[in-house]
């Protein structure tokens, strides 16, 4: 029987990665060795990060007038990152952070350490009662804003948006659980940075993406390795990188290149979401409370319509194969992650295991 892992992070990755890691697990590029144990200065290393880098940047047409970063600390890394390095230059920084949900919530709780942080709420209800936000063209963005913080998909509530607000300053989005899932314009950003465990690869890694004119200057006291500076002038290997999740995240953008690209990607997770969406919609027994116009493709929360049946659903979705059901604590109810990795089967078998819960329980 298939298994399908549905978790929100760390997430599934593709099979053949994960094979080609097995295959190359103990002797890497007939090295001897694991690539976990080789140094990362040697040049068989260099010359896969630098691939790695180059494959990410092809899949994201990312212009050379921004530095792509390998970091440590994953996406909550970068909740500290930003601030410190984007408000170096001024002495009274301030930052506009728009709530949208949970991780977005998270990032103004770290930015507050270093920062004139201005929040806005723009979670509402729509007004059939469904949890919805504020569309980004009504946000206020403050004249003395030294960029605009944002949160396009909130993992935890499975709200997104895919506009962003008109702006002259920069916009910093945490693209954690959207990378690679469908083309983005580089360019309306100044900063992108995501933890890898969604889209990218394996937990410890994070990726930001920087206009090289908001990198800060060289004296500065930003901790060393938060530093997006030191990180462009030292290929992010001024301290030891995440090794072996660098080599993970380079495997997966060769597999996303000969899937196709973004553009497939886009493909793809439109027809999952929209098939488990659509079965959601129809059924009396199951129900998702997000205003359409802002569900995510990534994370589809769904609730039963009587919550004394969720543990007997968690329990036999695992015992059919289908993992990691549960919704978080903070919603209730369960949640599906279709990122890239999931195959249109996985949304299939669930959807085959949700009708037949619902013929036995209904």
């Amino acid at each position: 029987m298939s298994s399908f892992n549905f978790c929100a992070g760390p997430a599934m990755l593709p099979v053949a990665v994960m094979q080609q890691a097995q295959q190359e697990l103990l002797n890497w590029q007939q090295q001897g060795c694991s690539v976990m144990e080789m140094s990362h200065r040697s040049a068989s290393f260099v010359d896969m990060a630098k691939q790695a880098e180059q494959d990410l940047r092809d899949l994201l047409s990312i212009p050379n007038r921004y530095k792509v970063l390998f970091m440590h600390g994953g996406g909550r890394g970068q909740f500290s990152a930003v601030p410190l390095n984007l408000l170096q230059k001024t002495k009274h920084g301030q930052a506009d952070y728009f709530i949208s949900g949970a991780w977005s919530k998270s990032a103004v709780a770290e930015a507050v350490k270093f920062a004139d942080v201005r929040v806005q709420d723009i979670r509402t209800q729509s007004d059939l009662g469904l949890r919805s936000l504020i569309s980004p063209r009504d946000w206020q963005i403050s004249d003395n804003a030294h960029y605009v913080h944002c949160c396009p998909n909130e993992t935890v509530d499975g709200l997104e948006f895919s506009s962003l607000p008109d702006t002259d300053k920069p916009i910093v989005a945490d693209l954690s659980s959207t990378i690679l899932s469908r083309p983005i314009d580089i360019n309306k950003y100044g900063v992108i940075y995501a933890g890898a465990q969604k889209n990218i690869g394996p937990s410890g890694l994070s990726i930001a993406i920087v206009r090289e004119d908001l990198l800060p200057d060289s004296n500065n006291t930003i901790p060393s390795v938060l530093d997006y500076r030191l990180a462009a002038e030292h290929d992010s290997m001024y301290n030891t990188p995440p090794t072996f999740a660098w080599y993970l995240a380079g495997l997966v953008f060769k597999w996303l290149k000969q899937q196709g690209g973004v553009t497939e990607m886009a493909t793809r997770n439109q027809i999952k979401a929209s098939l488990l969406y659509d079965f959601i919609d129809k059924s009396d027994f199951y129900y998702n409370n997000v205003d359409i116009n802002y569900r995510s493709w990534m994370n589809v929360p769904f609730l039963l319509s009587d919550d004394r049946l969720n543990d007997a659903f968690l329990d036999q979705a695992e015992h059919h194969g289908l993992l990691a059901l549960k919704g978080h604590r903070m919603v209730g109810g369960m949640r599906a992650s279709i990122y890239n990795a999931m195959p249109l089967e996985g949304v299939q078998m669930l959807i085959s295991f949700m009708k037949e819960f619902e013929r036995v329980n209904g």
